[in-house]
This record gives structure tokens, sequence and C-alpha cells, in this order.
């Protein structure tokens, strides 16, 4: 390919990008052509950049797993506030958050009966531990937390409640929310009907044979119960077993220990505006893991991926409005850092102008929309037209939730917005020892930057301050 023709190429590209800019800008007043053009560079710059990919590197190699109340969250606190001045935000502090401690230290499991054999297992967050020696007992089957609050009381007496709840895949997860129903409340409706021990099938899309963890809950004046979840390849053996019409008996041994109240930190870093300094774009994910993995899409990537947008969303210089990165701490034992962060911001919680969270791995984002006032609805669509180049569908529908760490913020109406992950294969890895570095994809890391960059340079330098319904 010759100079001349590259450089006729280069024209043409440069003479549409220009028409397509001034198109943007024809229809409407929020943006000049200059900062159109701005975030066209900020595209290209995002797409080509690794600062994403060597942040969530980092974390994962030098940190590695992070439960709230261990080393390795202690040690990614610092290592946040090490980076965020590193990266030269203009402020960096920490605020406390406050949880319920617990630890992890041994879990198995076995089938003693009728045919010996292993399985993989793990304990859900909160379990109590079992006598050493481990509970034995029946297996009692159920096909889903329904099905087993409709049993008949003492249904379950005297044996180990399973159930065998399959999880639907979608690119948008919505299968989680049914399937973690049995996570969150089994071991409780377990226990009423007169169990000795519980176990679930994951709450997992996958075909491989890691179990999956997460957040569970007991309930004052139920008797507590061991809590666990196995892989989705035992849950298939231990139906078949069960459907061959014999006892099923099966030992688990967990030892874990609840250790009242723990502390962490939310690591908050800011590039202060120009113009509107107290008004600020809030992105972020949570800084926490679970302990079988290093929590790379878990959110590492959320962590890398926010950070790395709002560094390239001031690079053409000071936005008007402040761009805030908030890494939540404690979020996998109940979203204890985001709570912490309205509590202790309630006052100014008011001064948000958008906030989105990217807590969903490392899928390329597909899908944008907002939860705003009517009256700001143009700049939403200004904000999507310009994410279309990256593949971002805009839904329109004004009905975002946001991430898991925005529900707490949800009484006091900010702007939110959802940049919808790819998720198809996100509850394959979620929660399990699987869950690291090589199953981000670098490229569609840098997608996620490029959209999360764009998200928060329009949205803090728009005339026009979005606000809330």
């Amino acid at each position: 390919m010759n100079n001349r023709f590259i450089s006729v190429l280069s024209g043409l590209f440069f003479a549409a990008l220009s028409f397509n800019i001034s198109q943007a800008h024809a229809q409407s007043d929020n943006f000049s052509v200059q900062q159109l053009a701005q975030v066209e560079q900020i595209k290209l710059q995002a797409l080509e950049s690794d600062l994403a990919w060597r942040l969530v590197e980092s974390l994962t190699t030098e940190v590695g797993p992070r439960m709230p109340g261990t080393p390795g969250d202690k040690a990614a606190v610092a290592w946040a506030v090490a980076k965020f001045k590193a990266m030269g935000f203009d402020k960096v502090w920490t605020e406390p958050a406050t949880f319920p401690k617990w630890l992890r230290y041994s879990e198995s499991a076995a089938i003693v009966s009728p045919a010996p054999q292993a399985l993989h297992i793990t304990a859900l967050g909160n379990s109590i531990s079992t006598p050493k020696a481990g509970i034995q007992a029946q297996v009692i089957e159920f096909q889903s937390l329904a099905e087993l609050e409709n049993a008949p009381d003492n249904a379950a007496k005297g044996k180990i409640v399973f159930i065998n709840y399959r999880m639907n895949r979608n690119r948008d997860g919505n299968g989680y929310g049914p399937a973690v129903q049995a996570r969150r409340d089994g071991a409780v409706v377990a226990a009423q009907k007169g169990a000795v021990g519980y176990v679930m099938r994951s709450v997992s899309t996958a075909n491989h044979r890691f179990a999956h963890t997460g957040g569970s809950h007991y309930k004052a004046g139920v008797t507590k119960i061991v809590t666990t979840a196995i892989s989705n390849a035992d849950a298939d053996q231990l139906h078949r077993l069960i459907a061959l019409d014999k006892p099923v008996i099966i030992n688990i041994k967990v030892q874990a220990k609840s250790m009242g109240e723990g502390t962490s930190y939310n690591v908050i870093a800011e590039f202060t505006g120009s113009e509107y300094p107290e008004q600020h774009v809030l992105i972020g994910g949570h800084l926490d893991s679970w302990d079988l993995g290093t929590g790379a899409l878990d959110d590492g990537a959320g962590v890398a991926i926010t950070m790395a947008a709002a560094k390239l969303a001031v690079s053409k210089g000071k936005p008007k409005r402040s761009i805030r990165v908030v890494l939540f701490a404690a979020e996998e034992f109940g979203l204890w850092g985001a709570k912490a962060y309205v509590k202790a911001n309630k006052a100014s919680l008011a001064n948000i102008v958008a906030a989105a969270e990217s807590d969903f791995g490392a899928g390329k984002i597909w899908a944008f929309d907002a939860n705003v006032h009517d009256s700001v609805l143009p700049l939403v669509s200004d904000i999507a037209a310009m994410m279309k180049s990256l593949d971002v569908e805009y839904l329109a529908k004004n009905s975002a939730r946001g991430g898991p760490d925005l529900i707490p913020f949800r009484p006091f109406n900010i702007p939110v917005f959802r940049l919808s992950q790819d998720g198809s294969d996100y509850f394959d890895y979620h929660h399990t020892a699987d869950d690291t570095l090589d199953k981000i994809d670098p490229e569609k890391l840098r997608q996620n930057v490029a959209v999360y960059a764009v998200f928060a340079y329009m949205a803090a330098n728009a005339k026009t301050r979005l606000i809330g319904k």
C-alpha cells in the first residue's frame, strides 16, 4: 500500500469523523465541536491503552485474593491508595467501613454410600463449622427453594437438604436473581424443615468442577446449620445417585468462624473539576473479593476499568465537574462499604451528577441506559451517540438500576447509569477458584475503558447538569 493511498484513506476517515461530530453538535447544545473531537481522541487512546490491564494484573498478582478482614484486604487498600497517587489524582482518601467478619479455614465433602467418592464443595459465606468429624446424613433433594418452602414441616428431619436448581445462562445475567435465593435463604428454610445440613447446586452456568461460594444468611430463632455449595458436575452426580432410589449418605466437613466486627476502607480518589468542583461523576467497583480465586473478574476488572477510564477522561484537561472513583469495601459480605459511603457522605449525595459501577466482569459493553429526569434525556442521547462507534446500543428505557454498590444510593434519587457488559460466561467463573487473570480478554477490557471514559468525560463536561428523577 503506497503512501498516497494511505493519505487518501486518512483524509476520508477524518472527513467522516468531522461530519459525524458536526452532525452530533447540530442536534445538541451540550458540547462544542472541540469537545466532541476530544471524545473521539479519548476513545482512540483508550482502545490503544494497556493501563487497565496493568492495573488488574498488578492487583491480582501483587495482592491476590482480598476477602474482607484478611491480610489481602488490607494490602489491597494500601495498593489502591498508592496507585491512585501514582496516577496523579488530585485527592486520595479512605473512609472506614465495618462489616461482620467471617473466615474460612477448611472444607471437604464426600458421598459415603452407595458409591463412595469425593465432592467438590465450598462453604457459603457466614456458614458455621461442623464438628471435626463432619455432619453425616442421608440427602433429600428438592428442585428449588420454593419446593422446599412448600414441603411439609419436618420433611427433612435429620437429613441434609440438597437444592438442585440450575441457573439460566444469559448475557444480562438474569438467571442470577432466581438462583441466588437458594444461596441466601436455603439453610434457614432447610433448618425450619428439620435438616441438619444444607448443600446446593452452585449459582453457576459452568460445566467445570469448581464450587461457587457467596454470601448466605441465618435468621434469629432458627437453628444454624452448615451451608454449602457443590459444583454443577457434582450436583449432577448426586442427582443421578438419588434417582437410583437408594439412600444416599454424604459427609460434610467445614471449619469456619464468625469473628465479630471487622473494619476495612473505601478507597476514594478524585480529579477535581475546574468550574463546579463540588459536583461529581461517581464511577467505581468493589475492591474486595472472595478468597478462592484472585478476584480478577469480580471485581478486579471493574476496579481497573474505572481507574483507567477516569485517568483517560482527563487526558485533554481538567473537567468542568469532578470525576470521582470509589473502590467500595466489603461488597461481598453485604454492600457494607457502599452503606458506609452513603452514611458518611449523605449531605453531599445531591452533588452526584452521574453514577455507574463496573461489577460484572470484563465482557464487552453492549448496552447503555440511564435512570434520570426526563428533562436531561437529550444529554443522555448525546452520550449514547458517542458510544455507538464502540458497538454500544442505547436502550432508552430510562430505568437503569446500576450496580450492586449503588443500591444504598437509591433512596436519594441520584442519576444512575448502567453500562451493560456481556456476562454470558461471567457465572462460569463467579466466586470460584477459577476467577483468575487469564479469564480477562485485553481487547474487551480496553473497550470497557473506552466506554467508561466517554461516559465520565461527557457527564463531567456537559453544559447541562444531569439530575435524577
